[in-house]
């Protein structure tokens, strides 16, 4: 199971994305001799846009063979046989193990996922704070 961004979440990185790509090309042709600035603008609008189509595509968690990971560049994962308590703080999950802690941010998580996520980690029938 693949847990989604919500949209809202997603739009606002498209929308800077293109922001940023569009003040870019304003200054670039608007200018007789473009400067580096520009040239920064240009890396920042093409490396956020690479965020958006990153986060489309491989989500923001997933529980497969047991596992619960958060997709990021340092993958964080956890077991979910090792769960012993979850507790929700302030639009958070904070899964907690003998060695481990694990924070789910849940208000980026599109609502049908996050739905999905609660069934799962009910089916655990743990302590829930």
């Amino acid at each position: 199971m693949k847990t989604a961004y919500e949209k809202v979440y997603l739009n606002a990185i498209l929308i800077v994305g293109f922001g940023l790509f569009g003040w870019f090309s304003f200054e670039f042709f608007s200018t007789k001799w473009p400067n580096w600035m520009n040239y920064g603008q240009l890396v920042c609008s093409i490396l956020i846009l690479w965020y958006y189509l990153y986060r489309i595509k491989h989500k923001y968690l997933k529980i497969e063979n047991g596992e619960l990971k958060v997709i990021s560049p340092t993958e964080k994962k956890i077991r979910l046989r090792d769960i012993k308590k979850i507790k929700k703080l302030a639009g958070d999950y904070i899964l907690k193990t003998d060695k481990k802690k694990l924070i789910i941010n849940i208000s980026s998580i599109d609502p049908k996922s996050l739905f999905k996520l609660n069934k799962e980690l009910k089916k655990l029938n743990l302590e829930w704070e």
